[in-house]
Order: structure tokens, then sequence, then C-alpha cells
């Protein structure tokens, strides 16, 4: 049936089968991201021995504690280096290839099952470069993941049930947490896969989901917004949109999509140097970049190893521990009622006054070797409350912004873009963050402190409140230099966000 030939209804949209088929399916990419992220943390100490003996044999002499502690940092660091490479990529993929169908998810997924293949023979192999290659494979995966599936559960969700925010790169990694803290992280425990045996084993374990990918790839719809923007295909549009819908009443959403589509027509194809050129994309990617980089340099990816600095008997249970109230948070930030520039300033705000505490404590904790207890449970409490600051506040936002300031011509670019700044700020704070604690000690942590109130400040006077408001009015208001945005303000009370559309309206 063609498209012109729908009958314009208003049907109320429902949750169908496809529709969650392509999300779960999108959950099983999440989950090898949730897991690599974290899963090399924990067997360190026999990696370590790995890397010391692989270099004995070929030098005849040790490694030095320097040049150990550098190499495990860029291990650690390349997956991060990976994927600052890849989300740079993710506005071809995306435009070119489709969110989700064949060419994307196969290139995808390929990456994942060589970077597999790589750790899991680099100890039999002998080879500390096949461990690092392997890490810098599956951030390539990552990096391109972390932007492709928000961006595609974005555009199939039904828009009058999109009242909460649009789902992020952060928060569908929530399953790849929770299968890394409740399953995958158990076995890389030093009792059960985490031994310097079976580590290569473990950090193998991410085929799995790979797999199961692959199959299934056949149940999945593209994105039906991509069919019609991009390729001018309104007939594959109406198909796949009654897949998800599961009606032939889409008229509604097909109408609005052919009228963004005409609004684009004639217009220059948005480029990264556009981003920063056109008046009505210069403050919005701006506001981006700056919240991604504060979010990686308030230090949270390092929190759970300052157990190490605490003296932690067990320093991987309480990882998990921090790991679980990861996961509490975030599921509680998917409920949150407030909007997204006071969610943000509030939590900054909490986030800061608690790096500010927790100096005083690693400080004497390190200055007194450990002879002044309390420290150390201080420090502890005060590292799940940061955490629980994060999750509900700069964590997710700072990639679901994004998704909101642009239009979906410019979307890709800009999501691809501040992706990519995000994992390099990962990758900085990774290669250097042992380093620089050698160096400078617990003082190291000011540095976060004060990248954190620079972003406090910056939020309170220039980010936007996105919530309950199209893409219009947000740019609307961008187009307004001579008014600052703090002063942007949400729509009435009373007024829903299924009545003014989705973030994806017209520019």
């Amino acid at each position: 049936m063609k498209a012109g030939q729908l009958e314009p209804s208003f049907p109320l949209q429902t949750v169908t089968w496809s529709l969650v088929l392509s999300v779960m399916a999108s959950v099983l990419r999440s989950l090898q991201i949730g897991y690599h992220t974290g899963n090399i943390n924990a067997p360190q100490m026999v990696i370590e021995e790995f890397f010391n003996q692989t270099w004995k044999e070929r030098f005849q002499e040790p490694m030095s504690l320097h040049a150990l502690t550098m190499l495990w940092s860029f291990t650690v660091s390349t997956l991060a280096l990976g994927a600052t490479v890849s989300a740079l990529t993710v506005g071809i993929v995306a435009d070119h290839y489709g969110r989700y169908m064949h060419n994307s998810i196969l290139t995808a997924n390929s990456l994942s099952l060589m970077a597999v293949g790589f750790m899991g023979v680099s100890k039999i192999a002998g080879s500390l470069e096949a461990l690092i290659v392997g890490r810098f494979l599956i951030g390539l995966f990552c990096g391109l993941n972390m932007t492709l599936i928000p961006l595609y559960i974005q555009e199939i969700s039904p828009t009058r049930r999109r009242l909460l925010p649009p789902p992020t790169g952060h928060e569908i990694m929530f399953s790849g947490k929770f299968l890394s803290i409740s399953w995958f992280q158990i076995m890389s425990l030093e009792n059960v896969l985490g031994t310097s045996r079976w580590w290569p084993l473990m950090l193998s374990l991410s085929a799995i989901p790979a797999v199961l990918q692959y199959l299934t790839l056949p149940f999945c719809p593209e994105s039906p917004r991509y069919f019609i923007i991009n390729c001018h295909e309104d007939e594959l549009a109406a198909s796949e949109l009654q897949r998800l819908r599961g009606t032939q009443d889409v008229l509604e959403e097909i109408e609005e999509m052919k009228e963004e589509a005409a609004n684009l027509k004639g217009t220059e194809d948005v480029t990264m140097l556009r981003l920063f050129i056109v008046p009505s994309y210069k403050q919005p990617i701006l506001i981006a970049l700056i919240l991604n980089a504060s979010s990686q340099l308030s230090g949270f990816n390092v929190s759970t190893k300052i157990f190490c600095l605490a003296g932690v008997a067990h320093p991987t249970h309480t990882t998990m521990g921090i790991g679980a109230i990861n996961i509490l948070f975030t599921i509680f930030s998917l409920f949150r009622s407030k909007g997204q520039s006071n969610t943000m300033n509030g939590n900054l705000h909490g986030g800061a006054g608690h790096w500010c505490i927790s100096v005083l404590p690693i400080s004497l904790h390190l200055r007194t070797q450990g002879e002044v207890p309390w420290t150390k449970y201080f420090l502890i409490l005060a590292l799940f409350t940061m955490v629980a600051f994060y999750e509900i506040g700069p964590g997710p936002i700072s990639w679901y912004i994004t998704a909101e300031l642009f239009s979906q011509s410019a979307r890709p670019v800009a999501m691809g873009l501040t992706s990519s700044w995000n994992w390099f700020h990962k990758f900085i704070v990774a290669m250097f963050y042992q380093p620089l604690l050698h160096l400078v000690g617990p003082y190291v942590f000011l540095l976060f402190t004060g990248f954190l109130l620079v972003a406090v400040l910056y939020t309170f006077f220039r980010v936007p409140e996105t919530r309950s408001r199209t893409f219009k009015e947000v740019a609307a208001e961008f187009r307004q230099a001579d008014v600052p945005l703090s002063d942007m303000h949400p729509l009435p009370a009373g007024l829903e966000a299924g009545e003014v559309g989705s973030m994806v309206g017209v520019q």
C-alpha cells in the first residue's frame, strides 16, 4: 500500500512486538559496550603479570614500574581511543547505510567479533599487541553503537510515548552494566575466570550477544524517518512504520516526516565545520561539547580506583557495590520528573561538592599511611554518593542533550562529534590519571573539582530547558542571540509532550 493512499487518522500508538524486538536487539549491542568498559579492571593484576612475563621473554629483563603503569594505562584507554575515532564516522554510517539494517550492523558486529578474536588469542600467542589491538577494535564498535543505538531507538519510538527524554548512549548501556555486574563481573572474579589461565576467555564472553545480534537481524525494521528523509522512499517508510505501530493507520506520522523532508530540501549538507559557523548550530554544539567534556573530566570513571588508595581489602567487591549503586540510580534517572537543565545543574553542584569533600579524606589517608581509619569509610561513603549524583545528572544528560538540540539533518553529525569528544576525554583521563596520581598525589582530584565547578557555572547560565519542547521552539530561542539561554522556559503547565510532537522537528 502506498503512503499516499493511507487514510488520515490519529490512532492510539501502542507498543508492538516489532518495536520491543527492535529495542531488545539494540540492547544486545549495548551489552557488549557495558561489558567491555569495565571487564578489564578486575583481572588487572594477572594481566600485568602477563605483560611482565612476556616482556621478560622478549628482552630478558622485567619491566620497570613506570613502563608497566604506562602500558596498562594505554591498554585500558585504547578502547576509548578507538571509540573516539569511530564516533566521527557515525554521520556517514547513519546516513549512507541506515540506522540499523544490514550494512551498519554487519560492520559493527564484525568489529566486535574481530576484537574478541584478538583478545582471546593474546595469551596463547604471547602477544601484548594482540590485546591492545583487540581493545582498539572493540572501541571502534563502542564508538559507532553509542550513537547509532539511541539514534535508532529515538526514531522508531511512537511520538506520543516520548514522555521521557530520548534514550541515550548512557541509558541504553544500563542493561550492559547490569549484566556486567550481575553475571560477567562475577565471572571476572579471581576465583572464577579472572585468573591467569582464564582471563582471555573472560574478555571474549561478549561474542555471545554478538552472535545473537545476527540472529535478530531479519526481524528488525529500519528507521522510517531515515527512509523518507534520507532515501525519499515513502512506500518503504510506510511499510516499516506499519510494522512498528501494528496498524495500517500511520498517515499522521508519515506526513510529519514528509513535511520535515520538504523543509530540508535545498539546504546544504550539515558538516562538522558548519556546526561551528551556522548561528542556529553554534551555541547548541558548544553546549553539547562542554557538557560531554565535563562528564568525563569529573573523574567519575576513575572513582572506583580510589578504593585501592583507601586500602580496601577486597576492592573488586567494593567496585561491584559501586556498580550496583550505578544501576539503581540509572533506573531512577529514567523516571526523573524535572527538566534536564534543572537536573544537570543540581547534580553537578552535588558532584562538585562531593569531590571537594572527598579530597580531604583522600589526602589524610595517603599522608597518614592509613593511620586514621575513619578516613577510609568516609571516602567510600563520599564515592557512593558521587556515583549517585553522576547517574541522575551529568552522566545521562551529556548524551541526550545533543539529540534534543539538533534537527534530523544535523543530528547524526552532531551526535557523532559530541560522542567522539566524550570518548576522547575518557581516553585522556584513563591514560594520564595514574601518572598524574604518582606526580601530584591526591591533589589530582582538585583538577576534577575545578572542571565540575566550571561546568556548574556554564550549565546555570547557558543550558536551555528542553523538556516538553519541540526542536522548533528550542531552535527559535537559539536564533535570538540577544536572549540569554538561561531565560528559556518550558511550556506552560498542563501541556503534554505528545501535544507538541517529538524533539525531531524541522529547522
